[in-house]
């Protein structure tokens, strides 16, 4: 386990700056294992030692990892000007450390990861992956199959021919409900791509990532960590090239 200054672990968790932590330890407010701390830049293994600040105990985390369910208007960044942004959702101490896996669009909604662990996210994005996205959506106008067909042979956009994605129709008629899967996620490529036949989706929901599924009991805008078997999962779904850390 890496040790660490005890100011840094505290200001890592969202208890204030590392100037305002020292007050709270020249304070007397921080115990380490029972005894009151008196030296800010002690070194401490937070996963292993009790730390207490005014009696309430520290939940050291060194790797979060966060299912959000992204709600429409709100941009997948951490900091923004114009719009409330995905790590305000979330409470200080988890906000400031994490990151969104990839980007939803400001006004799609659905399963969005948030994490501090670089690896796990880089091999979640490689292309070398593959991994899938899977997508609800409503779109104005019929879907048929013939656009199965087309989905599945990859779309010629301007810039570039998708890889082959499967589409299910789940209804059809002047607006069609369906759902769709695709290895990559460039910018807006699931609207470009009904786009390419004249049909617009008019709602998008993100319903899976890889292994893990948008836990239905989220309501817009709710989040929770990922279950100890959600992240075995998704260890083991990239774990084909590279390790993810823990």
């Amino acid at each position: 386990m890496k040790r660490e200054r005890l100011d840094k672990v505290l200001a890592n968790m969202g208890l204030g700056t590392r100037k305002e932590v020292k007050q709270l330890v020249k304070q007397g407010l921080v115990e380490v294992d029972g005894s009151v701390a008196t030296d800010p830049g002690m070194h401490v293994i937070p996963e292993e030692q009790e730390i207490t600040v005014e009696g309430e105990p520290l939940n050291y985390k060194r790797w979060l990892y966060i299912m959000l369910n992204k709600p429409p208007g709100v941009v997948s960044a951490t900091e923004d000007n114009l719009h409330e942004t995905v790590v305000d959702l979330l409470p200080y101490e988890w906000g400031h450390k994490v990151h969104p896996v990839g980007r939803l669009d400001i006004d799609t909604e659905g399963l969005l990861l948030l994490t501090n662990d670089g690896q796990l996210s880089h091999n979640l994005l490689s292309p070398k992956k593959k991994v899938e996205k899977e997508y609800f959506a409503r779109i104005q106008g019929r879907v048929t199959e013939q656009h199965v067909e087309a989905f599945a042979r990859g779309v010629e956009l301007e810039d570039f021919t998708t890889l082959p994605a499967k589409l299910e129709i789940l209804s059809s008629g002047d607006v069609s409900e369906v759902r769709v899967t695709i290895m990559e996620g460039k910018f807006h490529q699931v609207k470009r791509m009904f786009a390419a036949f004249g049909l617009q989706v008019v709602y998008l929901q993100r319903v899976r990532m890889g292994p893990l599924h948008l836990d239905t009991t989220l309501l817009p805008g709710e989040f929770r960590e990922l279950s100890e078997e959600e992240l075995e999962q998704l260890r083991r779904h990239i774990q084909k090239d590279s390790p993810v850390q823990s």
